[in-house]
């Protein structure tokens, strides 16, 4: 029977070791200053009159303004999610075997499973830790400066969290086989071909192309993190923007910075089921592997 004390102890140690590292201290300062700048650009969009300033933006124009440049913004701020997720997990259990640390950890009684959950917990309270912090700050800074709200930022920040923690779970899977390095860079490449997937599947359903409707579907059940963007582009997304996207039929089907509807239920339950299946197998797969 599986012991919770063994997988928080791990988990504790893993957020220590995480904290200790130089990329994370670098990670929260770039965040500090893309907040920082987009709040200098709002105030200017905001501000911006007389001579050669330009004319000032109405309510409507900088609200509607302030949605389209937070999905950019978000955008950044889930590919920097995506290198931390990847780059904190991929050497978490492939360093320990090479180091032989992991020898001692499990000198004592305690499962490898137990060593691999409380590795994911502590990786996992992180991701979510840094996309809910990140999140807040920024839309607190969007909201001072131009009065804007998503409609759900619960769910923005919630679909971008289940993002890194997408790739963060399938670095793990590859870290128990393969050298942090290589572990690192499938999922991010990964994570680039399963987002110009979900663009190649919203132009084959634009046009009714089952090629590229397949591509799409495939690259969306193998890794789940298009789906899950989408999803938080459609929680940013104001009324308006998604009337004048749906009537825009096909022609917004493959942009990637618009939504015309939230993730389906059927793909976040798929989404779930991925998450266990992955995290089965990571089970499974250092279980079975030499130390």
């Amino acid at each position: 029977m599986l012991d919770f004390a063994p997988v928080l102890t791990f988990a504790k140690l893993t957020i220590w070791e995480a904290a200790r590292r130089k990329l994370l201290i670098a990670v929260v300062i770039l965040t500090l200053v893309v907040i920082g700048a987009t709040a200098w650009v709002f105030h200017e969009l905001r501000y911006a009159s007389g001579p050669g300033g330009g004319p000032e933006l109405s309510e409507v124009e900088l609200l509607l303004l302030a949605s389209q440049v937070l999905i950019f913004v978000v955008f950044l701020f889930a590919a920097v999610l995506a290198l931390m997720s990847v780059l904190v997990s991929a050497p978490s259990i492939s360093g320990d075997v090479e180091s032989h640390l992991v020898l001692a950890m499990l000198a004592r009684p305690v499962r490898r499973s137990e060593l691999v959950l409380g590795k994911w917990l502590g990786l996992a309270a992180l991701v979510v830790l840094y996309a809910a912090g990140a999140g807040i700050l920024e839309l607190l800074v969007v909201n001072l400066t131009t009065g804007y709200t998503p409609p759900s930022p619960a769910g923005l920040i919630a679909y971008v969290a289940a993002m890194g923690l997408v790739l963060l779970t399938f670095a793990l899977l590859l870290s128990t086989r393969l050298a942090g390095m290589t572990a690192a860079i499938i999922p991010l490449i990964g994570y680039f071909i399963a987002w110009v997937g979900g663009i190649m599947g919203g132009i084959g359903a634009a046009f009714d192309n089952q090629g590229l409707i397949v591509t799409g579907l495939v690259s969306k059940l193998l890794l789940p993190t298009d789906g899950l963007w989408r999803g938080a582009v459609y929680a940013m997304e104001p009324a308006t923007v998604v009337a004048t996207l749906r009537a825009a039929g096909r022609l917004s089907g493959g942009n990637p910075f618009a939504a015309t509807d939230p993730p389906a239920p059927a793909f976040l339950a798929w989404t779930v089921i991925w998450f266990v299946l992955m995290i089965g197998l990571t089970l499974w797969s250092f279980q079975r592997r030499e130390i």
